[in-house]
């Protein structure tokens, strides 16, 4: 089927764009941000000049200008083939994409209280688009998706059962869309079959989780029922402990507020004081910032012990793969981390880590580690519009159909 894909993910203040091919060559990205307030722009990739878009600056309004820019670039055609979204929560419904329908999209709603910073946003792409492509198929593809082959022993909390019974209280897992991207990266460059490899995947970037993918199956995750769960990230907590609840509760600090903090005042942010940004807290740390350096500890710690614990979900690793922004980017990070894994064999080559694995093909473990370290750049549009594409091609997913059959 010829024709373009278009990929959309809609965040709370932000919108990116990107188009595909058929064959899933990447023809061009958007990127529209501070929706809703009146510093609201629109860039292109390899435009410096950012696009006007103080007129209409709701998601639906810059969804309109970044595509009348496409169009005039010959890059997206009239209409595109396929639209895939990105959304976040997908609860148990979901084990593939899902072609959207009323239903589908009731689904998506019922699942919001679990992820409110994310859900909401990406109906709201969904609903923008559809009004522009009344026609086109729509398909979303679930962050959680991926995780649904989770063992139960690996998903259940230690809690009273009827909460898994009644409200789905259980680990869902995200960012499932990178790393199942690191998983076809990883068996494509050690030449080896999906279904024969395992590995850790580290997604590290302002949201950070960590995956064990054994026989091309996830098996572990850090992320929980919602996105807060798991390592430090730019400015979310990460693991607490849930006694802290009551503990600031009688310090005057109400759930509500405590939430809030959790989620945008914590982290990276909350322990320098300075920024979520891993580049500034690095330099940072460098001019003799002592919280930055503190926050660096802390996620390289919390980072080494997730990927001690990963370990014990596997039976054989072949990689332990680094992606993300700071995980592509920051050979501090990665070797920070790793020096608190030599009992687990795995040793780093300076040399190869400071140039990202660009020279080795990836690769940037000493000859010496026990097992492969490798820095894959993700691609979760790719994934995104592959998924919406086949889709559309196969016409997997049946009309208004949400059951785990749904694809």
């Amino acid at each position: 089927m010829k024709g373009t894909t278009l990929v959309v993910n809609c965040g709370s203040s932000s919108l990116k764009l990107a188009v595909f091919d058929h064959q899933y060559n990447r023809l061009i990205n958007g990127l529209a941000e501070r929706l809703g307030t009146p510093s609201a722009y629109a860039v292109i990739t390899g435009n410096k000049d950012t696009i006007d878009i103080s007129g209409d600056s709701t998601h639906r309004g810059a969804l309109a200008t970044l595509i009348k820019r496409f169009r005039k670039r010959n890059v997206l055609g009239l209409p595109p083939v396929a639209i895939g979204h990105r959304v976040v929560h997908g609860g148990e419904k979901f084990t593939d994409a899902a072609m959207i329908t009323p239903a589908v999209i009731e689904a998506i709603e019922a699942c919001a209280s679990l992820a409110p910073l994310h859900n909401p946003a990406n109906l709201t792409g969904i609903h923008a688009t559809g009004e522009l492509f009344p026609n086109v198929p729509q398909i979303a593809v679930f962050d959680t998706a991926f995780h649904q082959s989770l063992p139960e022993y690996a998903y259940l909390y230690a809690l009273p059962y009827e909460y898994y019974q009644q409200w789905g209280v259980r680990r869902y897992g995200f960012h499932g869309t990178s790393h199942s991207f690191m998983l076809a990266e990883t068996a494509r460059l050690l030449n080896k079959k999906l279904e024969n490899t395992s590995l850790i995947s580290a997604h590290l970037g302002n949201g950070c989780s960590i995956t064990a993918i054994a026989n091309g199956k996830s098996v572990d995750t850090s992320m929980g029922l919602t996105p807060l769960e798991g390592l430090v990230m730019g400015t979310r907590s990460g693991d607490i402990d849930p006694g802290l609840f009551d503990f600031l509760a009688g310090k005057g600090i109400s759930a509500e507020d405590l939430h809030h903090d959790l989620n945008h005042k914590s982290g990276l942010l909350g322990l320098s004081q300075q920024t979520n940004d891993m580049r500034t807290l690095v330099a940072s740390a460098d001019d003799g910032h002592r919280l930055s350096q503190v926050a660096i500890d802390v996620f390289c710690f919390k980072l080494a012990r997730y990927i001690g614990a990963m370990s014990s979900s596997l039976s054989t690793l072949d990689a332990l793969v680094f992606t993300g922004g700071i995980g592509e980017n920051s050979a501090r990070i990665r070797a920070r981390t790793v020096e608190h894994l030599s009992l687990l064999g795995l040793v780093i080559d300076s040399d190869s880590n400071l140039n990202h694995g660009r020279l080795r093909e990836h690769h940037i473990e000493h000859t010496n580690s026990r097992f492969p370290i490798l820095v894959i750049p993700t691609n979760e549009e790719l994934v995104i519009a592959n998924a919406a594409l086949e889709s559309v091609r196969n016409a997997i997913a049946p009309p208004q159909s949400i059951t785990t059959e749904t694809s």
